[in-house]
């Protein structure tokens, strides 16, 4: 094996594997288990108040936050300890770290690929904005979720949903219309910083910066030898 210049920061699953130097090293003994199950939550800190006759005020108070909760089938402790040793070396909620979502892994359209790109500059709060895609294949649906690679600004990590997409023949005529090779993408949140024009839109295997919810890690090892672990994680931008 070679030197390395980076250790890997995102925690090992099946699609992505850490040698035990430290360094991604993707092949089969070097993957990590597969996610049992999933749970996943967004926290919107809203402020209501209601008048006596029954108007309703409201006001968002900060900024969205995920959580995100992994229970793992029973592990050897070959499977089990990728995972457990990776965590440690983050000393609880200390080191963040990166995570893959099985559900948002991928693309809804099957036939996705290929890249698109932020079409302008934008300010951070706006709602929408239009990409590029003329050398992509596909289209981005409600639902979808992606991150930005923006050369401009390294610490915009936010996961965004995709609430609306609309094209050149389909369009909110209080918007422009958007050209034959653009989308106009909405977007919940809003954008959290400013956006420079040709930042890439990270579709495929958009990762969730994250530190984990407690400083407590903890799993049980019953007589047939076999691990049973689980962890929640929160989102944490830097």
């Amino acid at each position: 094996m070679a030197s390395f210049s980076n250790f890997a920061n995102r925690l090992p699953d099946p699609a992505y594997g850490i040698d035990e130097a430290g360094q991604n090293i993707n092949s089969a003994a070097n993957y990590g288990p597969g996610f049992a199950s999933v749970s996943f939550s967004k926290e919107q800190p809203t402020m209501m108040s209601r008048t006596n006759s029954g108007r309703v005020v409201t006001r968002s108070l900060v900024g969205e936050t995920l959580k995100i909760g992994i229970t793992y089938n029973p592990l050897t402790r070959a499977q089990f300890e990728p995972v457990y040793s990776f965590l440690t070396e983050k000393k609880g909620r200390l080191k963040p770290f990166f995570v893959s979502l099985p559900q948002y892994a991928d693309a809804q359209d099957s036939t996705f690929s290929g890249s698109i790109t932020v079409d302008g500059a934008y300010a951070a709060g706006v709602d929408n904005f239009l990409a590029d895609h003329s050398s992509l294949t596909g289209t981005p649906k409600r639902g979808d979720t992606f991150t930005i690679t923006d050369s401009a600004n390294s610490n915009h990590t936010k996961l965004y949903t995709v609430t609306r997409v609309q094209t050149n023949s389909d369009y909110y005529s209080g918007e422009s219309q958007p050209s034959v090779d653009q989308y106009r993408i909405y977007c919940q949140p809003n954008l959290v910083y400013s956006v420079a024009d040709n930042s890439t839109l990270n579709f495929v295997t958009p990762l969730v910066r994250v530190i984990q919810a407690s400083d407590v890690r903890e799993y049980s090892l019953g007589t047939n030898n076999l691990y049973t672990f689980s962890l929640s994680l929160e989102e944490a931008q830097p």
